[in-house]
């Protein structure tokens, strides 16, 4: 069970950044305002875990204008998309492995 444990990516380990990649997984892309309604966040908590991911280099930051306000969009990057992947495969493994060992 240790083995599985050791491929669990702490970057994900969160709610709001399992959240974040999820939307993002099956989303091309996805605003701010949109993860924020999405994953039911405040602005604070939302900026601080997409902070953490970008530093991760798990997703891109576009920022442009839309009309004149501005309009943040964010993307998950290949690392982040194969990141995400392997967590979830680390999780699967885990489960399973419980299960049989019941």
């Amino acid at each position: 069970m240790k083995d599985y444990l050791d491929n669990i990516n702490k970057a994900f380990e969160s709610r709001a950044r399992l959240g974040i990649m999820s939307v993002l997984m099956v989303e091309d892309k996805a605003d701010f305002n949109t993860l924020k309604e999405t994953l039911q966040l405040t602005d604070g908590n939302l900026a601080s875990h997409l902070r953490a991911l970008e530093e991760a280099a798990y997703l891109r930051v576009e920022k442009q204008f839309v009309g004149r306000k501005p309009n943040t969009t964010y993307h998950a990057t290949e690392a982040g998309r194969e990141a995400f992947n392997s967590h979830l495969d680390a999780l699967e493994q885990l489960i399973l492995s419980n299960r049989k060992d019941s």
